[in-house]
C-alpha cells in the first residue's frame, strides 16, 4: 500500500532510543514525523495548533503504553473524548506485560498495538494501513464540514419545505402544512437543490443521511 504523500506519523515514547530508531525508519520510507518526549510534549503541540481537530492530511500516532508523568493509556482517553482517534489512529508500543491492556485499547477504539521489539516492515504496514483509514476519515470531515456549510446558506422557510421533502411529501401537501402556495414550494425546492447541489430528493437524503 503506498503511504499519502503528505503524511504525518507522531511518534509519543519516553525512551529517546526509540523514538530516533522509529524516526530513521519512518524517513527510510519517505514518512514525515514528529516525535515528542511525553505525553505532555504533545499535548502542548496540540493545544498550539489550533487547527488540529480538523486535519487537512492524513497522520496517526504512535503511542508508548507506560511512561512517567501522563500515561499513554490516559492520553488515548483524552484523544478519544475530543474525536482524534478517527483522523489520527493510534498504534500503541507495548511491552510484552502490556500486551493485555493493549488488547483492550484497541477494543475502545486504538487502531492496533505492536509489541517492542517490533518487526520494521509489519510495523510499517501497520502505519500504512492506519494512514489510509486516516485519510478517510479526513476526507469524510472534509464532506461533513462542505455539507454543513451548504446548510448554513438555506433560510429557515427552505429548512422546513427540505424536512418535508426528505420526507417524500408531494408539494401539494407541504404547500398546505405550511400555508404557502404550490409554486412556492417549488421555488423554495429548486433553491434548496441548488444551495445544497443535488438533483432529487433521494439525493438530498442520502446526502443528509451522511452527515
Amino acid at each position: 500500500m503506498q503511504p499519502p504523500i503528505d503524511a504525518l506519523i507522531f511518534i509519543v515514547d519516553d525512551d529517546a532510543s526509540v523514538r530516533e530508531a522509529l524516526a530513521w525508519l519512518l524517513r527510510s520510507r519517505r514518512l514525515m514525523s514528529e516525535h515528542f518526549a511525553s505525553a505532555e510534549a504533545f499535548e502542548q503541540r496540540l493545544e498550539g495548533d489550533p487547527a488540529f481537530d480538523a486535519p487537512t492530511q492524513p497522520r496517526c500516532l504512535l503511542l508508548d503504553v507506560r511512561m512517567p508523568g501522563t500515561s499513554g493509556l490516559v492520553l488515548f482517553e483524552r484523544l478519544a473524548e475530543r474525536g482524534l482517534i478517527d483522523t489520527m489512529p493510534v498504534i500503541f508500543l507495548t511491552g510484552h506485560a502490556d500486551v493485555p491492556t493493549a488488547v483492550d485499547l484497541v477494543k475502545r477504539g486504538a487502531f492496533d498495538f505492536c509489541e517492542k521489539p517490533f518487526s520494521d516492515n509489519a510495523l510499517v504496514d501497520r502505519i500504512e494501513q492506519a494512514l489510509g483509514a486516516s485519510l478517510r476519515a479526513v476526507e469524510r470531515q472534509r464532506e461533513r464540514s462542505r455539507l454543513s456549510a451548504r446548510m448554513n446558506e438555506l433560510t429557515e422557510r427552505e429548512r422546513d419545505v427540505m424536512q418535508r421533502v426528505v420526507e417524500g411529501l408531494p408539494n401539494k401537501l407541504i404547500a398546505d402544512q405550511l400555508a404557502i402556495s404550490v409554486r412556492t414550494v417549488e421555488v423554495h425546492r429548486a433553491r434548496i437543490f441548488e444551495k445544497m447541489e443535488v438533483k432529487s430528493a433521494v439525493e438530498l437524503a442520502n446526502l443528509l443521511r451522511a452527515m
